[in-house]
């Protein structure tokens, strides 16, 4: 007798890890192939980019090119300043910084990673994400206003994930904004907390959603672009969801369209 339920102890036990491991084999399947679905989505969204790449690279090596010129002619002359001449070279050094930070994001966002989770400040994360969206937004004439919490939001996640969510709602919005040809032109991000999640919501002043589209916007495939895939907000939500967190999709009450992402602060 005491063999017999043994032998079924053990059996359940068995059954128990094999049924574990089944589940950590099929999770660590799920996110790879999440993280090379992100990584197809993050250079299509790297054309949008181009514009703010370019503007942000372009400033600083200008700088480079001009602070040089002005120091070679300072240093032809007989009795040049070496005060000013040291400030250009702190200036250089800096724009110097500035392009290697440009090159830095855009590595960062376009190379393939895993899904890989850390404890992150939200606000900075969605600040990176601002600054690669400013130039784009700029040459569209289109005002990207980020308002963040003032506290720190820790959360867990993958920031590289977690800022590819955020490029593509902007991207989306700045279409929005384009197409239906808005005088007022702007797009609001802001962070906070709410009880025990970090919001991020991202309005704009576009034509909003339409009510018969609310419910299947997230939905894979579904676009009311003409060119558009459906697959950018698709890939947003399960981004979201492995996080933890929710999406939600709504009109302003004045114009325009809010999304609204809650993920679990880490205590």
């Amino acid at each position: 007798m005491l063999a017999t339920v043994i032998l079924i102890q053990a059996g359940l036990i068995g059954g128990l890890l094999y049924e574990r491991r089944r589940r950590l084999v099929a999770e660590v399947e799920s996110r790879q192939r999440l993280a090379e679905l992100a990584h197809v989505n993050r250079y299509a969204a790297a054309g949008e980019l181009t514009t703010s790449i370019a503007h942000e690279l372009n400033q600083p090596l200008g700088s480079i090119l001009t602070n040089t010129e002005t120091a070679e002619l300072m240093l032809k002359s007989e009795s040049p300043n070496l005060v000013e001449i040291g400030e250009i070279l702190a200036d250089i050094r800096r724009d110097d910084q500035r392009a290697s930070e440009v090159i830095r994001r855009l590595r960062s966002i376009l190379k393939k990673t895993p899904f890989e989770i850390a404890n992150i400040d939200l606000n900075d994360t969605v600040g990176e994400a601002i600054r690669l969206m400013s130039a784009v937004s700029d040459g569209r004439r289109i005002a990207l206003k980020f308002a963040p919490s003032a506290s720190v939001l820790r959360v867990k996640g993958d920031p590289i994930q977690l800022q590819q969510v955020i490029l593509n709602l902007i991207i989306n919005a700045i279409d929005a904004i384009s197409q239906a040809g808005a005088t007022e032109r702007e797009i609001h991000v802001a962070t906070a907390q709410s009880d025990a999640f970090a919001e991020i919501r991202i309005g704009d002043s576009g034509p909003g959603i339409s009510p018969a589209d609310v419910k299947n916007i997230f939905n894979p495939f579904f676009s009311t672009k003409p060119q558009g895939m459906g697959m950018g907000l698709a890939i947003v939500r399960t981004i979201v969801e492995a996080h933890g967190g929710k999406i939600a999709a709504e009109n302003q009450p004045s114009r325009g369209a809010l999304f609204t992402i809650r993920l679990p602060i880490v205590h």
